[in-house]
């Protein structure tokens, strides 16, 4: 089986809707490339409680659990010292993310509130970050990411190849223009009896320009399988009447 993935989203500023998060489907795309499906993403406020409970919880389900926000230098950044206590570790300097800080920083602006970006659990193995030099971490299989994108990107592509993987998920779609969910229910169901190792979707879609429709999107772990249960989606497709078109709706 493929282990599984969590991505635990940590940060006030997306429950309150100030912020619109934009690393789950980023995770989600590319942990499936690596054969490691997410199962179960949760969105949790910046409050110590919360954080430990859900590491501590959520670790012991996943094989993989990573999460996002709240690393970086104010006070409101509480995420590596709640790791730390979900583990029972002490919260400490880590000497050479110290280092690599210091010298990156402006002479006399690696101030207290910046070297706690230079504190981790202790244990932790910290995540190269090259756009600006502060860590996340793994410790375990918990895996500790900067919130903002463009730096997240960058600490999961050093972070990916120590994963343990498997099979790589599999997508192959079909959608049709004016075609309706309801008219595809009952044959579509009894497609998916046909292929249970595949995961097939339906997902209806409008357009500004009013055109909609439903796609069909058949993802699963073996490719000949996959391409055999989407074969079934397209007959459906033409059998009642509609134009069956390769890939996601544009």
């Amino acid at each position: 089986m493929n282990p599984t993935a969590c991505i635990l989203v940590i940060g006030n500023e997306i429950l309150s809707g100030r912020t619109q998060d934009a690393n789950i489907r980023f995770l989600a795309t590319r942990l499936g490339e690596l054969g490691i499906p997410v199962r179960e993403v949760r969105i949790i406020p910046d409050v110590r409680e919360t954080i430990v409970a859900n590491i501590v919880e959520l670790r012991a389900r996943f094989d993989h659990l990573l999460t996002t926000g709240g690393i970086g230098p104010t006070h409101d950044d509480i995420t590596s010292p709640c790791v730390a206590e979900a583990f029972g570790v002490p919260w400490e300097i880590h000497a050479e993310s110290f280092a690599k800080l210091e010298a990156h920083m402006a002479p006399g602006s690696f101030n207290a509130a910046r070297q706690r970006m230079a504190m981790l659990p202790r244990g932790a193995t910290p995540i190269d970050n090259p756009v600006s030099v502060a860590p996340g971490f793994s410790i375990g299989n918990v895996h500790v990411m900067a919130g903002v994108p463009r730096i997240m990107q960058a600490m999961f592509e050093t972070l990916a190849p120590s994963l343990r993987g498997g099979r790589p998920t599999v997508s192959a779609s079909w959608h049709a223009d004016r075609l309706l969910e309801g008219a595809i229910a009952a044959p579509l169901e009894a497609i998916q009896a046909r292929f249970d190792a595949v995961e097939i979707g339906s997902y209806p879609y409008e357009r500004e320009t009013g055109r909609r429709g439903v796609s069909l999107v058949c993802k699963g772990h073996d490719p000949d399988t996959v391409h055999a249960a989407a074969d079934a989606v397209r007959g459906l497709i033409d059998s009642l009447g509609f134009v069956p078109i390769a890939g996601e709706p544009r």
